[in-house]
């Protein structure tokens, strides 16, 4: 069996550890689990046969994650990109001494004789057509975040994940930050009180690459690398990995890099998605260049406290680099600050010191080991569809709220925007021809 990461699900007890001997436990668990992860790969039974999708940077991430874990084989891979497409076996074959297959076409792909599971890591505008069509195959999926492109993409990829009943993983990797675990069960224990609000915050100097529109590179497919998406004029600023900052391909930083800090938010207060939402920003430094807001600010009013989401694209260099990453707990007897490896306990009162605890993390390996250990073990892992849905929806609404200019209120029961049609419909995009949205409801 795959060794299972560390999961910090449902409020432990812990009245009669003090708080050393809880984090010296859970650090030591932590190593512990390591050492079995660095093991998997010595088990004898059969490789799970695996292919993936997307082989850009954050694909080669997913590959070298599984290779790690152990017992896994990569036997195609998947690219519109042709020079994407050959650095990523040349890659594969080094790492585990056979060449995988290569193909343009996912779909192709997807009809390997004896292919278990897939790894989806294009970028998000594909994610449900390549999702739904990997589940109905009969495999099990990995998938990065964002879930889908909108919101109705969203709700046809949980319908089907509910049909077909497959193992699935949604690559909200911060799940696996011991920082993170340490402080929710902190959290949950009660031990800042009842939380009163919360503000996640992502502050980062923001790259730019060239706006000029230009032939694509002769390796890159550009109108396959649209596919249902709006079809825009090429520029190195759009293409791979930049396609972040695109409204209409990764729609922004909050739903590109935030999205993990509001899924952890989400996670650590259990909950769903919000009732209203109101977000105001703009492009203020990166004018011509990027069409999604370099600074914005969100409220979200969740049942039980608000959630204040803040980031700024530039000038990061100024902002304090304590806390420029993170998430503010705000509770009754205290405050406590999360982020990637680090968590701090903000006691009440001036004269109470900050308890800093440094936690190390390899959160794309414990992900990728948690989505292997329940493919064997067909129990379902820690990020499912509906929790990536979940996470989807509430960023999502924001970027509504932020396009139409005024609160949305979201129906939780029916999963619609009520009264604001010009919001509703942005809840599901059009699909350029001939692709057809998955939706149907």
């Amino acid at each position: 069996m795959f060794a299972l990461p560390i999961r910090a699900e449902g409020t432990f007890t812990m009245e009669k550890m003090n708080r050393r001997k809880f984090i010296g436990t859970t650090v030591a668990g932590t190593v512990a689990m390591t050492t079995m992860l660095r093991g998997a790969s010595n088990t004898a039974k059969p490789k799970l046969k695996t292919g993936l999708i997307g082989c850009g940077w954050y694909g080669m991430v997913d590959v070298k994650a599984a290779f790690k874990v152990g017992g896994v084989e990569i036997v195609a891979l998947c690219d519109i990109d042709s020079e994407h497409l050959k650095k990523s076996a040349d890659e594969v074959e080094k790492i585990q001494g056979s060449r995988p297959r290569t193909f343009k076409s996912y779909q192709e792909l997807l009809d390997i004789p004896g292919l278990e599971a897939v790894i989806i890591a294009s970028p998000p505008h594909w994610h449900s057509l390549m999702f739904i069509a990997a589940l109905e195959k009969g495999l099990d999926v990995y998938c990065e975040k964002p879930l889908a492109y909108d919101i109705n993409e969203g709700k046809a990829m949980l319908a089907a994940a509910k049909k077909h009943g497959r193992i699935v993983q949604i690559g909200f990797q911060r799940r696996q930050s011991k920082a993170i675990q340490q402080a929710r069960q902190y959290i949950q224990q009660g031990n800042i009180g009842k939380i009163i609000q919360a503000e996640a915050q992502i502050h980062y100097t923001a790259g730019m690459r060239d706006t000029t529109p230009q032939e694509p590179p002769a390796t890159l497919d550009w109108d396959s690398w649209c596919g249902p998406a709006p079809k825009l004029p090429y520029c190195p600023q759009i293409g791979h990995f930049a396609w972040r900052l695109e409204k209409e391909y990764g729609h922004g930083h909050l739903v590109d890099w935030g999205i993990h800090l509001i899924d952890a938010t989400r996670w650590i207060l259990g909950l769903t998605t919000p009732k209203s939402v109101q977000a105001a920003g703009g492009i203020y430094y990166f004018k011509d260049k990027i069409t999604t807001p370099d600074i914005l600010t969100v409220h979200f009013d969740f049942d039980a406290c608000p959630v204040i989401w803040r980031h700024r694209c530039w000038g990061a260099q100024e902002y304090n680099p304590e806390v420029a990453n993170g998430i503010f707990f705000y509770g009754e007897k205290g405050t406590v600050f999360v982020t990637d490896r680090k968590w701090i306990i903000i006691p009440k009162g001036k004269d109470k010191q900050h308890q800093v605890k440094e936690v190390p993390a390899d959160m794309a390996t414990e992900h990728m080991a948690d989505f292997l250990q329940a493919v064997q073990s067909r129990k379902q892992p820690l990020c499912t569809t509906e929790e990536g849905y979940y996470s989807t929806t509430t960023v999502k609404l924001a970027m509504i709220a932020y396009d139409v200019e005024s609160k949305i209120n979201w129906d939780q029961e029916s999963q619609t925007i009520t009264g604001n049609p010009e919001a509703a419909k942005l809840l599901q995009r059009e699909y350029r021809k001939p692709w057809k949205h998955p939706y149907n409801g």
